[in-house]
């Protein structure tokens, strides 16, 4: 450990052969100090003032690095505790621990590509029925299905979506908006059958009258026939046909929009089908 005030001695006294550079350790300053004596007497006596000027911090920051950065068992005359060698030990493997973590997360980031896959996630619309989640399990089944509402604009296929907002439907006591995406999800490949039956949240669900037949058709809802389709199903006379009116392009547009409000939800089935006959005449 260099001494501050020492080293102002030194290099007021000794300046001249450069004797306070080879205390601090800088013994080429020290021999390019012995070998210019005259200019070496005036840099002995400025290094002393600036060593005095110095404060004690900036002083150990340039001269005592290494001591300082050093083990505490190698100060002389400093012999640890058992307390203070446990503390140390911690210390070492905490920081181990650190550089393993941080190694490790490097090295997932460079294998999964981080832009990559937020980009996808914002497509996907994952970060919407993530957030979707978190308002679910807190109970705010009203910003869940915001959410899950969200996520189903940006993927419309997404089956977890479909699933989930059925269940936030159900809590919330909406039974035609529930059994509607719970057909969706079904539709998109869902086969969790086990789940749908034992489901806290689709307990609402299961007491409703029109359950026991919507499980029986394989937990999808029977499809509204339209009013072609009644006449196929059940065959009559040529002329009783219904005769369906002239499509227009405003009539073209207002069961365009009723299909979006079939698609986000907002209408079931059924109230679609009565909607377009309605506009159909």
């Amino acid at each position: 450990m260099k001494d501050k005030n020492l080293s102002a001695v030194l290099a007021f006294f000794g300046g001249a052969v450069g004797l306070h550079r080879f205390y601090l350790g800088q013994v080429g300053l020290g021999i390019l100090y012995f070998f210019i004596p005259p200019l070496s007497l005036l840099l002995g006596v400025i290094d002393a003032i600036s060593f005095l000027s110095m404060d004690q911090r900036t002083f150990d920051a340039k001269y005592n690095r290494e001591e300082k950065t050093a083990a505490p068992t190698s100060r002389p005359g400093r012999k640890l505790t058992d307390r203070e060698r446990r503390h140390e030990q911690r210390q070492q493997e905490r920081s181990r621990r650190e550089q393993m973590r941080s190694d490790q997360r490097a090295t997932r980031r460079s294998r999964t590509g981080p832009q990559r896959t937020t980009a996808a996630n914002t497509t996907s619309g994952q970060a919407e029925r993530q957030a979707g989640l978190r308002y679910f399990k807190d109970f705010e089944y009203d910003r869940a299905i915001a959410a899950f509402d969200l996520a189903l604009e940006k993927n419309p296929r997404d089956v977890a979506s479909h699933f989930n907002i059925a269940c936030s439907y159900s809590c919330e006591e909406k039974a035609d908006k529930a059994f509607y995406h719970l057909d969706r999800a079904i539709a998109l490949g869902f086969a969790d059958f086990e789940r749908i039956r034992t489901h806290d949240s689709l307990a609402f669900l299961r007491v409703q009258p029109a359950f026991l037949a919507f499980e029986e058709n394989g937990y999808r809802l029977a499809p509204d026939l339209s009013a072609e389709e009644v006449v196929l199903e059940n065959p009559i006379k040529e002329e009783a046909l219904v005769e369906l009116p002239e499509i227009n392009d405003d009539l073209l547009e207002q069961l365009q929009r009723l299909a979006t409000l079939r698609e986000k939800g907002l209408l079931t089935e059924g109230e679609f089908a009565t909607q377009k006959k309605r506009l159909l005449g």
